[in-house]
């Protein structure tokens, strides 16, 4: 019979501790396939049930509209619509990796420094203790995210590239299609936009259509998406497609 020893809260357990896994033996568990470092905002592809860093499989889909790992079609047009956070295998990688949340929570700092932006008050952590604890699981949704997209942001956009004239070339895709702004923004707003992340020519020209409206550059997006209605959104986002031409001669 094995020896038992007594707890402090007056329960036994066995003398001899259970035996210890190494954490390499559940890197297939809590490592991202993509970028092979520990998961940072856990994603679950709905589909196929794989798992990568948000950042990671978000940028995959820039390129693919494959799971990374099976190489199932996720969806064959819009990808991101199906991801979800996984929130509980999150929690598991940093218990089991317990300086990980706060070498990202160092990033996190770095990265909004260096940009002179305001840096995000950390989530509030209450006292240990099990009450507490239960208590917190209620209001979970009411504390700030470190993620938290400001109000003022209240458009999401789509951007459609239809294509370019004959005769323009050298510019780069558009990886960013999936764009969040104010309401009060303009057209032109969005032109310089896919103006620098495509690096345009100053001589190519772009025109932005909603449904079948070539927009005006003055034009607001709150203003395109009251005048167009329903026909410009697509699950919630405002869509514009866009396409280069170069300017008319006179």
């Amino acid at each position: 019979m094995s020896s038992t020893a007594l707890g402090l809260d007056g329960s036994t357990s066995d003398s001899e501790s259970e035996p210890k896994l190494p954490l390499n033996q559940f890197y297939p568990y809590i490592r991202c396939a993509l970028c092979c470092g520990f998961l940072i905002d856990a994603t679950t592809i709905t589909e196929c049930l794989h798992t990568f860093c948000k950042s990671c499989i978000v940028k995959h889909f820039f390129y693919s509209t494959r799971c990374p790992t099976c190489s199932i079609v996720v969806h064959q047009t819009q990808p991101l619509y199906n991801i979800r956070p996984d929130r509980q295998l999150q929690d598991i990688v940093y218990k089991m990796v317990p300086i990980l949340e706060e070498l990202e929570r160092e990033q996190i700092c770095k990265f909004y420094k260096e940009r002179g932006l305001t840096v995000p008050k950390p989530v509030a952590v209450s006292p240990q203790g099990p009450v507490v604890l239960r208590r917190q699981k209620k209001n979970d949704s009411c504390l700030p995210s470190v993620f938290a997209i400001p109000p003022e942001l209240d458009v999401s956009l789509l951007l459609e590239f239809v294509g370019a004239e004959e005769g323009i070339c050298n510019y780069k895709p558009l990886e960013r299609r999936y764009v969040r702004v104010s309401g009060e923004a303009t057209i032109r707003h969005v032109e310089l936009f896919i103006r620098k992340k495509m690096e345009l020519s100053p001589t190519c020209q772009v025109d932005v259509v909603c449904g079948d409206h070539l927009l005006d550059q003055y034009q607001s997006l709150k203003d395109v998406q009251n005048s167009v209605g329903e026909e410009a959104l697509q699950d919630g986002l405002l869509v514009l497609h866009f396409g280069l031409v170069l300017p008319s001669q006179p």
